[in-house]
């Protein structure tokens, strides 16, 4: 996990720079595994953020405001009783453990004053908030843990606390690096897992670094370094524990591209290994700006969970219905034949005698003059099996006709969730997200909750904005009732209609300020569309054009479906690079 003994260090060492005498004004518990405690200290107001959450625990100052439940939960009540009021003497760290102490000095209800300890465990599942007295007994703690749960190391009120069991690795601050180097002769496993497995409170992001800033494949095996690599490596864990030592953190979070919006890991060291990474003053900056934006991701990807699984059940049916009607229609496929045995039949039924099983008759429909064979009812007359051939084939005919209206019915309603479903992939926000949630829900494919408090928004958010490299504006859509805007209503009747040609995808415009648009706006324009499409990792995607005049929206049709005339079509790859470039 990102958060490792190292980060732990910087953390307590910020902590006590900025809370250590402090007052605890007030403590709060929004969910069942966080806690936040509001700081008075240095003439300033700050938040203590305490999680054991078991994806993301943390110790932080934060700036985030979060809603408190109507009922304070019986630990946070627990804490209100011996923490509030209390001066914070002191942030405790053991030996690069992820387990942080805060040493508070309270008075109880007679007066007396005593000191306790909120300790913090920062152990992925296995996290915890834990509030010892002077005894280093247990008062309490956010998750209890028995005999039941582990048969190791209980945590219970009343129970002695004792440490978690330690790990088999050396501390930083005893590490000799020859040594480690020396070590590593007779292993061969990759040097990121030796040194992840001989140093204490390192993070495999550290020890990536430290392969990294040594020149050395962190895959590569330990036993395998020459004495160049040897050198180099041992160079670069005495320079990192050095810094460790003398306290020279340097924040950072990483990034996944040059967007700088989708977080991938942080740490308090310099990390060079990577591209994308942004730097702050403080460890808890860090950690508010990287789990805030994992917590948006996460909520975003909660968000679209429901629609999703709404979009793909709702396809899934039509898929098996198209299989059903596809199946129909190959059975009366030879319904013209049923038309064909009535009227040989009928033309031939003075010479067929009746009680036959079958007749060999003339087709004289067919240009070589060829027999059929007709199986005949030996209980009917033949006129009779005329008639029941015709029947036969009034029933095909209709049903062709009925299943063929259903068919293209249902191909156009899985085109149109095929464009949902791709819309609603690229919604990066909350509001755009609830569009789409909308428009499925004024379609009749779900019922919006009233008790969500979510708002029926009666005008769509901004279509995204580009600028060509002639300077003209391009306008796409993001969903399609912000399509039909876009085109319908916003774009004047000569702008120009771009959309990619039968895959589900964005509607563009360029809006014509002048009378012709050259021809690499309109090959930008193609592009965007290209990218804003189903098709966007495809190459020489087709992009149909045409004016807005020539686009219309049929009566009844379903959000962002239109049709259009007198268009041309240009083929385009789309760049993601070149995107960027056009984005305001």
């Amino acid at each position: 996990m990102p958060f490792d003994g190292i980060a732990a260090k910087c953390v307590v060492d910020e902590l006590t720079k900025v809370l250590a005498g402090g007052r605890i004004e007030k403590v709060f518990q929004p969910e069942a595994d966080e806690i936040i405690i509001n700081v008075r200290a240095w003439n300033a107001n700050y938040k203590l953020l305490l999680s054991a959450s078991a994806n993301y625990p943390r110790v932080h100052v934060t700036d985030a405001v979060k809603e408190n439940p109507a009922a304070p939960p019986v630990f946070c009540m627990l804490l209100r009783k011996h923490l509030s009021g209390g001066k914070i003497l002191s942030f405790e760290f053991h030996d690069y453990e992820r387990i942080i102490g805060m040493e508070v000095e309270s008075a109880n209800e007679l007066g007396d004053v005593s000191v306790k300890k909120l300790i913090i465990e920062v152990m992925g599942r296995h996290s915890n908030i834990i509030l010892v007295n002077s005894e280093k007994k247990i008062i309490d703690a956010i998750k209890h843990v028995d005999s039941d749960i582990s048969r190791v190391r209980e945590v219970m009120p009343a129970r002695p606390y004792i440490l978690p069991p330690g790990q088999n690795k050396t501390s930083p601050d005893f590490l000799v690096p020859d040594e480690l180097v020396s070590n590593s002769l007779s292993v061969q496993l990759p040097l990121e897992k030796y040194l992840l497995s001989s140093i204490k409170g390192f993070s495999p992001l550290l020890c990536r670094e430290i392969c990294h800033r040594a020149g050395i494949d962190s895959n590569m095996p330990a036993a395998a370094l020459d004495n160049s690599q040897k050198s180099s490596l041992g160079q670069a864990v005495a320079d990192t524990v050095k810094e460790i030592s003398e306290c020279r953190f340097r924040p950072c979070i990483i990034f996944e591209d040059e967007s700088m919006e989708k977080p991938l890991d942080f740490h308090c060291m310099e990390i060079r290994q990577y591209r994308y990474v942004k730097s702050m003053e403080s460890m808890s900056k860090i950690l508010d700006n990287f789990y805030a934006a994992r917590d948006r991701s996460e909520r975003l990807k909660q968000k679209k969970s429901d629609v999703l699984k709404v979009v793909n059940n709702v396809m899934d049916r039509c898929n098996k219905k198209l299989a059903i009607q596809q199946e129909t229609m190959r059975e009366v496929a030879d319904r013209e034949m049923l038309k064909l045995y009535g009227e040989l039949i009928t033309a031939n039924i003075y010479c067929i005698p009746a009680s036959t099983k079958s007749v060999s008759l003339l087709n004289y429909y067919s240009e070589d003059s060829k027999y059929i064979d007709i199986s005949m009812d030996e209980n009917l007359l033949p006129q009779e099996n005329a008639q029941k051939y015709f029947k036969k084939y009034t029933k095909a005919k209709s049903t062709w006709m009925y299943t063929g209206r259903q068919l293209e019915e249902t191909r156009k309603e899985l085109d149109y969730l095929e464009s949902v479903l791709h819309l609603l992939e690229n919604c990066i926000t909350p509001a755009e997200t609830d569009e789409v949630r909308q428009e499925l829900a004024d379609q009749g494919y779900m019922v919006l909750k009233k008790k969500t408090g979510f708002k029926k928004q009666t005008k769509p958010s901004e279509p995204l904005g580009y600028k060509s490299s002639d300077g003209l504006d391009i306008l796409v859509g993001k969903n399609n009732k912000q399509n039909d805007y876009l085109t319908l209503k916003l774009a004047s009747s000569n702008d120009i209609w771009f959309h990619t040609k039968n895959i589900p995808g964005s509607h563009v415009i360029i809006r014509k300020l002048q009378h012709d648009i050259p021809e690499s706006t309109l090959k930008e324009a193609a592009m965007l569309a290209a990218w804003h499409s189903k098709g966007k990792m495809s190459s020489n995607v087709a992009v149909d054009f045409t004016t807005v005049k020539n686009v219309k929206k049929p009566s009844g049709a379903k959000p962002g479906m239109v049709i259009y005339e007198n268009y041309r079509t240009i083929t385009v790859t789309p760049d993601e690079e070149a995107v960027k470039k056009l984005q305001k």
